[in-house]
């Protein structure tokens, strides 16, 4: 647990809660790392199956990248910096703004609750990082240009209609419905359901060009942070050869 995330054990499923409510729950670099390594973990644990991701107060679920710290998003995306192939599930309350929709997108499931609202402003502001293009792989064409291009404020029903949302429930009953369905599926065979996911992630959905590069620095930093890199630079200046653990 930290200041800006919490995450919580509930007997097979892990609960990661981005704790920023005075920030709209808003992503900085810090936040972006600790839900990369706290979902790490979580992947490492046999014993946990399913994960849920949420957010503090009725605000926000959040409000994506903090503009005054800005992240690395790929770092907490699914299928970029998340790696995981055990299901993971989206429970939006409130406001769910710019990379909060691409979240949305990229975990397995999502509940929202009837006063949450999906907005992607960024052609309101002349920025964008690229990710949300991910939407029309996982959303009819039309709908997904509707996110994107419009900058429209988008209900939970609307977003439901969209596919976006899989089930819509009363305000504060997002979390307890994310927890009904991650009870299901703890109770289900674990390696058919991880086969099913990553079917579907690497053979199923296109990954847009954004996404794709997201994929290669998770890759690149893994070998920037290794062992090996630094026994190599260690072997370089001391004019020894170098022995790698594959670390």
């Amino acid at each position: 647990m930290s200041e800006s995330l919490d995450i919580t054990r509930e007997e097979r499923v892990t609960i990661f809660t981005i704790n920023r409510p005075e920030k709209m729950n808003a992503i900085d670099k810090d936040l972006a790392r600790r839900i990369q390594d706290g979902f790490a973990e979580f992947d490492e644990c046999e014993d946990q199956r399913v994960a849920i991701l949420t957010g503090a107060g009725e605000k926000a679920f959040t409000a994506g990248a903090d503009l005054e710290d800005f992240p690395e998003l790929w770092r907490c995306m699914p299928g970029m910096g998340i790696t995981t192939t055990k299901p993971v599930i989206c429970a939006i309350d409130g406001h769910c703004i710019g990379g909060g929709i691409v979240l949305a997108a990229l975990c397995d499931l999502c509940v929202a609750t009837r006063r949450s609202k999906f907005l992607y402003p960024e052609g309101k502001v002349g920025m964008t990082g690229g990710l949300i293009a991910s939407l029309a792989a996982r959303l009819p064409h039309k709908v997904a240009m509707e996110i994107m291009l419009l900058g429209r404020a988008v209900s939970a029903e609307r977003a439901y209609e969209m596919g976006l949302v899989n089930e819509v429930v009363e305000p504060g009953q997002h979390l307890n419905a994310a927890r009904a369905m991650a009870a299901e599926m703890a109770a289900m065979a674990p390696l058919v359901l991880q086969t099913l996911k990553q079917t579907v992630v690497s053979e199923m959905l296109t990954p847009a060009p954004a996404e794709r590069m997201g994929r290669t620095m998770r890759d690149l930093d893994r070998v920037e942070s290794s062992e090996d890199r630094q026994e190599g630079l260690a072997a370089f200046r001391e004019k020894r050869q170098a022995e790698f653990s594959g670390r």
